[in-house]
């Protein structure tokens, strides 16, 4: 069970995130959905203290972290639970595919080279990326690099795995390739905290489907009734606009 009260972000005098609650049951893909800058992304950076949230709890396993009071050790326990996918694909650019899966594992989670490469390995055949181990992220379609990140997250076998709009910086037609690899993590019932404008997946991979607005939850529900039978008038008219 992964629990979060409260959880507020501010810029400036803009409160992004505005006392945040949620609970995701081990195993459950939950989609976030919304107009743009409304906090979904900050939500996904604060579970990772990518961003610093100001006030709030996050629950985790067995950590149960004040976000208010978190030092370096908590961060780090938090990061340790977690795995993030950018939209951007923040690879290393002077690290091979294998580099960039190792990385994480030797320096997060202290493993040794070897065993740190054999996971690589591992990974980069899941991902369809076996040819590609040695590869600089240059010399890789923006498919292949976030099939790279995913990898790279999927490596660190972590509780919860957070999608930040994964598929937004790719050309239309790599998506589908990032989109089937997603599928199949979530098909080992990952736990998955997704932000995407592909409604149709959205539909295709959701245990529950939120709708946020204005830093808030505003609605969330089965993916069959919030697409098909919205309550909320400010849900009907986002998805009245994106069709």
């Amino acid at each position: 069970m992964i629990e979060v009260q409260g959880l507020s972000k501010r810029f400036g005098d803009t409160i992004v995130l505005n006392g945040i609650d949620l609970k995701i049951e081990d195993g459950e893909r939950i989609v976030v959905i919304g107009p743009s800058g409304t906090g979904k992304s900050t939500l996904l950076r604060c579970l990772n203290f990518l961003d610093s949230p100001e006030a709030g709890r996050i629950h985790i396993g067995d950590l149960d972290l004040d976000v208010a009071k978190a030092g370096k050790a908590d961060i780090l326990a938090l990061r340790r639970r977690t795995a993030f996918v950018f939209q951007n694909y923040a690879l290393f650019a002077n690290k091979t595919a294998r580099e960039n899966i190792t990385e994480a594992l030797i320096v997060v989670q202290k493993r040794s080279r070897a065993e740190a490469e054999k996971r690589a390995d591992e990974i980069l055949q899941e991902t369809g990326l076996a040819d590609k181990a040695d590869a600089y992220p240059a010399a890789l379609s923006g498919g292949q690099q976030q099939r790279v990140g995913i990898g790279r997250a999927m490596a660190l076998d972590a509780e919860l795995m957070l999608f930040d709009e994964p598929t937004s910086a790719l050309d239309p037609e790599w998506v589908g390739e990032v989109l089937d690899l997603m599928r199949r993590v979530a098909e080992r019932r990952q736990t998955m905290l997704i932000v995407t404008h592909e409604m149709q997946f959205a539909r295709e991979i959701a245990d529950r489907v939120i709708f946020m607005e204005g830093g808030r939850i505003v609605e969330q529900g089965k993916p069959q009734q919030l697409f098909d039978d919205p309550q909320d008038p400010r849900t009907r008219e986002f998805l009245k606009r994106v069709g």
